[in-house]
């Protein structure tokens, strides 16, 4: 599990930005301040930081300049309540990889850190998973069984791929509708189930007793590798 360190002081921001980053997957630490966002980030190394740039005591950019000091490679995307250009340019000197105005969406949010991390480490595990006799890469959209081809459709590789992120973890039909088909636009729960069936009759050896994409009766599903 990939792990964020978000260093912002409005503290309403957490629990939207908890609920969305953790649904993709996606481990989360908080950091009200400057100095305590340098603290837990040479205590437990994230995989990323989101920065606000107007911290107490400490401000955003020499979090940013020490940070970016002490471990060059570390992925920083900065949030900030100015659009000026200066801003931009100055962080960006200062090796921040990306910069988001506010107010935002965590959504967006979330999409800029997928956009930074692919950018960063490049085509990896993450876009690659293997189990069984089943190899899928998911930046292509190929998936083979037993090395023959099998076709997925978009939403397939969506929802295979959002298992492969929580192995072993009961996913409830509201999480999957709410995660890959969105909060607004998703049908009903029976949507759910016939993409299950379907994935189970492509991927699994006897679909009517799966021993992958297991259903967990009055809770949802869970995918085990």
């Amino acid at each position: 599990m990939e792990k964020l360190l978000i260093i912002e002081d409005d503290k309403s921001l957490y629990t939207p930005l908890r609920h969305v980053f953790e649904g993709d997957g996606y481990g989360v630490d908080f950091a009200a301040d400057g100095a305590s966002g340098l603290q837990r980030f040479r205590a437990f190394p994230p995989s990323l930081v989101v920065l606000d740039l107007k911290l107490p005591e400490v401000h955003g950019r020499e979090v940013c300049r020490t940070m970016k000091t002490e471990a060059p490679a570390l992925p920083i995307i900065v949030l900030s309540a100015s659009a000026d250009e200066v801003d931009k340019i100055l962080l960006l000197e200062l090796g921040a990889d990306d910069y988001v105005t506010k107010p935002f969406s965590p959504r967006e949010l979330l999409a800029r850190v997928h956009s930074v991390l692919r950018r960063v480490q490049g085509p990896g595990p993450a876009d690659q998973y293997a189990f069984d006799d089943i190899h899928v890469d998911f930046a292509k959209m190929k998936l083979t069984r037993g090395g023959e081809p099998v076709a997925l459709t978009p939403q397939e590789f969506k929802i295979l791929k959002y298992f492969t992120r929580k192995p072993e973890c009961v996913i409830s039909r509201d999480e999957l509708l709410n995660q890959v088909w969105g909060y607004n636009c998703y049908p009903s729960t029976r949507t759910v189930d016939n993409h299950l069936m379907k994935l189970r009759q492509k991927l699994e050896a006897d679909p009517v007793h799966p021993v992958h994409f297991k259903t967990v009766h009055g809770a949802g599903y869970k995918f085990v590798p």
